[in-house]
């Protein structure tokens, strides 16, 4: 599955590198595939893993904030592998090109 995640600490201010790179370091050390996009991060793997990371970044951010807003959407379709990459190269090969990256 693949899923992509936004955590948000609500009444932070405007600066939020410092709590959100502390969560991307998470997502990196946790060896699974990931994507880091200016709005939020992709994950591939299986359920519990996927789901394990984003609980364990949610409550990392939550020392930071008393109030945090987790989003999720999850792509979750069978025996499905490299989908970070290949959903890309499907919409690019249909295109009949490349898309900015």
């Amino acid at each position: 599955m693949i899923a992509e995640f936004s955590i948000v600490p609500i009444g932070q201010g405007e600066e939020l590198s410092g709590p959100v790179a502390e969560v991307l370091d998470i997502v990196d050390r946790s060896g699974l595939p990931y994507r880091l996009t200016a709005m939020g991060t992709i994950v591939e793997g299986e359920w519990d893993d996927v789901l394990a990371l984003i609980k364990e970044c949610h409550r990392t951010m939550r020392r930071h904030a008393g109030r945090v807003l987790t989003r999720i959407a999850i792509d979750d379709r069978d025996k499905a592998r490299d989908r970070i990459r290949g959903k890309v190269e499907a919409v690019e090969k249909a295109l009949g090109r490349e898309l900015s990256k």
